[in-house]
């Protein structure tokens, strides 16, 4: 019956419609809503989708899945493109329609791949590799957007147990062969009692895994933090009028902060450059002296040693470290297109209100900086968009007690976009096995143990302080020590292996 289904649906002239269907219904297994089995129930599908296609009708379908997916995925774009890019809404709508369509390609790509070269013959072992692959190259292809993977889905699953050791593209991987079993199992019943088996080990082990500690919390080495949540509403926060406002707001819900071992603030907290907010930089660093704090916070940074041949200097979206025991000064990375800097800006620049946003001109740090010194510990650094990059993240935790990931999350509104940020910080911490402090504009700010666990969280939308601990660990887990490329190697080698002997053997089939 399930098999007549699938393959009545597979040969009809509505299965794009079908795929697309099923690629919006993937954002569904990720936060807020945590629902796990509809990516499995996704991605089965579609890989049956693909089954005895030709490739020409495999791109078709995967770039439907793809655009499906990304268009429910990232719909909350809209809120930061027509709410505070200030761009008429039908116009955004077709924007974020773009962004589907162009992400969507990815999809396809990986599709075409799969049937070209015959893979869907051994689908159990090639579908997910080619899949996960094409997740990592979202990484760092066309400057990256690490969104909507697969492995943070199962952050609610036993398959967590593996993020520890594999990463997100480890736990994602395991994903999509858990799909194909499902897939196998539901057309082949009884015949199909080896993939019944391969899909009850991955689960069990699972389970079990969830149950080591790679990394041990000093508890007794507690370092006490108060995060301020200043939630200065987005549209007035680069607004002239409101920076008084903001520093006052800010001044103030910190007073009775100070004497804590750790005062932080979120993303651009101070809305100017650093040279023009001495005085109020001076302030804040007497008052954490006084009482024995130190002191982050985020500051845009203008680096007035090195103007260009105009005179203009290189800014930074910076992270800074003062007061007690506090210092180092850390410029972000990977900086988010559009929103930081402008690609193809001498074309661009200007011909929407969203290419001309405030604090759109950033310059990216350099791979090679130091963690920030906090009192005995060293912080980690990671600026909103940098906490969705596993390895960035990973390479900058390598020497540092804790994480602090710095955010500005008020561009997404009440959307998706702030909840799916939240996940990737608890994948991360997973991944490194650190306890990460997240200080936000507008929330969810909070304290995630090296579990994954929301230890405490400071409610979205509120002028508040959270307090809380964090800890040094001891010990690495695997991830630490080896990243992706245990992944990377075994998905490429796999894919190498059985696109190889299909060619050699078969040839790749025709368009």
């Amino acid at each position: 019956m399930i098999t007549k289904l699938l393959s009545a649906v597979r040969q009809s002239r509505y299965a794009s419609l079908v795929a697309m269907c099923l690629g919006a219904i993937f954002p569904l297994s990720l936060a807020p809503y945590h629902l796990w089995p509809m990516a499995l129930f996704s991605l089965a599908w579609f890989t049956d989708l693909l089954t005895q296609q030709t490739p020409k009708q495999a791109l078709l379908r995967g770039w439907a899945f793809g655009t499906g997916m990304w268009g429910v995925g990232v719909s909350w774009l809209f809120v930061s493109i027509h709410d505070y890019g200030y761009t008429a809404a039908w116009l955004a709508v077709l924007m974020v329609a773009f962004v589907a369509v162009v992400m969507g390609l990815f999809s396809a790509s990986m599709a075409f791949i799969y049937r070209r070269f015959n893979l869907d013959r051994h689908a159990i072992l090639t579908f997910a590799p080619l899949f996960i692959i094409f997740e990592w190259l979202k990484t760092w292809l066309f400057t990256g957007f690490p969104w909507l993977f697969t492995g943070y889905g199962f952050i609610d699953s036993v398959l967590v147990g593996y993020a520890p050791i594999l990463g997100v593209f480890g736990v994602g991987l395991l994903a999509v062969i858990s799909a194909q079993c499902l897939l196998m199992l539901l057309k082949h019943h009884a015949k199909a009692w080896s993939y019944g088996l391969l899909l009850s080990a991955i689960w069990l082990a699972g389970f079990g895994l969830q149950y080591i500690n790679w990394t041990k919390s000093q508890f007794d080495k507690a370092l006490s933090v108060s995060i301020v949540q200043g939630n200065i509403p987005q549209d007035v926060k680069w607004q002239l009028e409101w920076r008084d406002k903001t520093l006052d707001i800010y001044r103030q819900l910190s007073v009775s902060e100070w004497g804590q071992n750790l005062v932080i603030w979120p993303e651009a907290a101070v809305p100017m450059f650093q040279y023009e907010a001495n005085d109020f930089l001076k302030e804040m660093d007497d008052n954490a002296l006084a009482k024995k704090s130190a002191f982050v916070t985020g500051i845009p940074y203008a680096d007035l040693k090195n103007l260009d041949t105009q005179g203009v200097p290189p800014f930074y979206n910076s992270m800074a470290a003062i007061g007690d025991d506090g210092h180092g000064l850390y410029f972000k990375q990977r900086l988010v297109p559009f929103g930081e800097y402008v690609p193809f800006e001498s074309v661009l620049r200007g011909a929407l209100p969203f290419f001309n946003l405030e604090m759109s001109s950033f310059s990216a740090g350099n791979t090679q900086q130091s963690p920030l010194f906090i009192k005995d510990y060293r912080l980690a650094a990671a600026i909103c968009y940098e906490i969705a990059y596993p390895e960035l993240t990973r390479r900058n935790a390598q020497k540092a007690d804790f994480i602090a990931t710095l955010s500005n999350d008020g561009w997404f509104g009440t959307s998706t976009g702030p909840h799916q940020h939240l996940q990737m910080v608890q994948m991360r911490a997973l991944e490194t096995g650190k306890w990460i402090i997240r200080a936000t504009n507008t929330g969810i700010s909070g304290f995630i143990s090296p579990k994954g666990t929301l230890v405490k969280q400071a409610p979205q939308f509120k002028r508040t302080v959270l307090r809380g601990n964090v800890y040094p660990v001891v010990g690495k887990t695997p991830y630490s020590h080896l990243g992706d490329w245990p992944i990377l190697i075994f998905c490429f080698s796999v894919l190498s292996w059985f696109g190889w002997r299909n060619y050699k053997n078969n040839r790749p089939i025709n368009l």
